[in-house]
């Protein structure tokens, strides 16, 4: 909970990957919603966005973590875990469905 509480947490770096996994995960849902857990013979708008989504985070990752943990090693490692978590979490119903 101390995460949230940072003010390392409202840097766009760091928002930026949380938004894009909710957004990731966002696609999923509602294709689901719409379409149901069949995988489709070619790769629809809603996969390209999800990877496109997923991708583009890796670059804010990567600065967040060169700008912020050599100044607070604290802080930055526990939004990194909730960069990584969100991620994790926008990834699973791919993989458990097996997309």
């Amino acid at each position: 909970m101390a995460a949230f509480a940072s003010p390392i947490l409202k840097n766009p770096s760091a928002l930026a990957p949380l938004v894009m996994s909710g957004g990731a995960l966002a696609v999923v849902l509602s294709y689901l919603a719409l379409h149901g857990t069949a995988p489709q013979a070619d790769e629809g708008a809603a996969a390209h966005t999800w990877q496109l989504l997923m991708a583009g985070q890796v670059p804010f990752v990567l600065y967040f973590a060169v700008r912020h943990v050599p100044d607070a090693p604290r802080q930055a490692t526990r939004v990194l875990v909730l960069q990584i978590a969100a991620a994790i979490a926008a990834a699973a119903p791919v993989l458990v469905l097996g997309w």
